[in-house]
């Protein structure tokens, strides 16, 4: 009996022995699963967060790359000497915008336009305005105090019989007569220059607006 029992002790603890190996093994098999689960989660957020910067910092240079302004001269063709510009923005902003040229002839602008339905002002208007009438598809002729007296009545008259025309002085220009249109500008001496008509019947409301047929009247008036 005492070695039955004996026996039946052995086996017993010899079960523990088993049963609390096996119980160490899975607390160390848990503790692998929960660093290589660690591992992986921290190396996934991480290659989340390079690749999120990539993105953003590809978007952001696609974004810069679709925002610069790019100025070029017309060198042939019934234009030439024409100025046009690309990638000019079209924000509606409240207050001074400084543009980058003179002129301006897009970019950010106010959110009323200057009336545009032949409309006439002997003041300067203010540019934000005027740009919102070239995104509706304008010509708007500016002029400077080295244009004739002759020359002026002629575009005046030019105008007054043109929706989605307007002029003004603009004492700034260094030209004395200067076309624009949305992304577009050609400066001339004289208003008999043959250029003038084809600039109206090329720009107004030509394939350079933004935003054809909206209103050029109810507006701002000068």
């Amino acid at each position: 009996m005492g070695s039955k029992g004996s026996n039946t002790k052995g086996a017993a603890a010899d079960r523990r022995a088993k049963m609390e190996e096996l119980r160490r093994a899975e607390k160390a098999r848990e503790r692998r699963y929960r660093i290589i689960t660690i591992t992986s989660c921290t190396v996934i957020v991480a290659g989340l967060a390079v690749g999120g910067y990539f993105l953003m910092d590809s978007g952001n240079k696609d974004q810069k790359k679709k925002t610069e302004v790019k100025e070029r001269t017309v060198t042939t063709g019934p234009f030439k000497g024409m100025k046009t510009w690309t990638g000019l923005s079209r924000t509606h902003v409240k207050g001074t915008v400084k543009y980058k040229m003179s002129p301006p002839v897009g970019g950010d602008h106010d959110q009323v336009w200057q009336n545009c339905n032949g409309d006439v002002s002997t003041k300067p208007l203010k540019n934000e305005n005027a740009v919102h009438s070239l995104e509706h598809g304008a010509v708007w002729v500016t002029y400077s105090d080295k244009a004739s007296k002759q020359d002026i009545a002629t575009l005046k008259a030019r105008v007054e019989k043109t929706p989605y025309s307007l002029m003004s002085p603009y004492p700034d220009q260094s030209s004395p007569i200067v076309l624009n249109a949305w992304s577009n500008q050609l400066a001339i001496e004289k208003a008999s220059d043959p250029r003038v008509a084809a600039f109206f019947r090329e720009f107004v409301q030509g394939k350079q607006t933004p935003e054809r047929n909206a209103y050029c009247t109810g507006g701002k008036s000068s």
